[in-house]
């Protein structure tokens, strides 16, 4: 008996050791490279006789003026950014789910619509789609420019979000989409309480990536003149040329926001695996 308990406790320690010096090793491989970019950044700004001025850029986030605080111009866009990205990625995984399940439907015309949308989405440049919404679709549908922004972002990253959910439902085991016709359950029955559910917990990792290039997308709104995060901050710097404290503040704002994402959802895939 204590042969036994003195040889199985190794065994259960023993995957936690090389799991730490990996966790350990990442997290300094992570602080090496931050230094070398905060090096190489600070190198690159010296040598041209730069003068940094990070004091000026708290105003531009927020003011308090007789108690009252009221945001700067980073925080309004960092808002907008919230916004367009809350909206758009609603509107992405409605796209993406339709089209995953009309690809799978037996409709031929649907299942080449399908593919033909996810195509022509994929392999054209996001630039141009967002102009050719702007000038194109907008005016025939009479939207402004900040929902014309939302709805290119949505239609370009649901090409992306049809193939994930295509094959998060074609990920579920046969035997059980057998099981639920065998119980009589309608197809939208079938989808919406067997399949669905299982086909969510599989999608969720990829739709986390999804997501969070989303937000890193949403920057190009600026292009049509959507006072989002990165259009405010290109304002600031016209006006105080503070070009490297600027634009680095943004990166570390859209780094916060996209870091927050995936940690959440990785809670909620955990949760989900539990």
């Amino acid at each position: 008996m204590s042969g036994t308990s003195t040889s199985s406790a190794p065994d259960m320690r023993a995957p936690t050791a090389p799991f730490a010096w990996r966790r350990l090793s990442d997290s300094v491989q992570f602080v090496l490279f931050a230094a070398f970019l905060i090096w190489a950044t600070v190198k690159g700004a010296g040598s041209m006789g730069y003068n940094w001025q990070w004091y000026r850029v708290p105003r531009f986030l927020y003011r308090e003026i007789d108690g009252e605080i009221y945001l700067g111009p980073l925080a309004k866009g960092l808002l907008v950014t919230l916004e367009i990205s809350a909206w758009a990625l609603a509107l992405t995984i409605a796209i993406g789910l339709f089209a995953a399940i009309l690809r799978r439907s037996n409709s031929l015309a649907g299942e080449w619509l399908v593919r033909i949308y996810v195509e022509v989405i994929r392999n054209t440049p996001l630039l141009v789609q967002l102009y050719l919404f702007y000038f194109v679709l907008a005016p025939i549908l009479g939207i402004d420019r900040h929902w014309t922004g939302i709805l290119c972002l949505a239609v370009f990253e649901g090409a992306f979000a049809a193939e994930i959910f295509r094959a998060g439902i074609e990920a579920v085991p046969r035997g059980q989409w057998e099981a639920g016709r065998s119980l009589g359950l309608s197809k939208a029955a079938l989808y919406r309480l067997v399949v669905l559910p299982q086909a969510l917990r599989l999608v969720l990792p990829p739709l986390t990536g999804l997501s969070v290039s989303l937000v890193k997308h949403s920057s190009i709104v600026s292009v049509i003149a959507v006072f989002d995060l990165t259009n405010e901050g290109r304002n600031v710097i016209a006006d105080t040329f503070l070009t490297f404290e600027i634009w680095l503040t943004v990166a570390a704002i859209y780094l916060v926001v996209t870091g927050a994402m995936s940690f959440g959802v990785s809670q909620i895939e955990r949760r989900t695996k539990a």
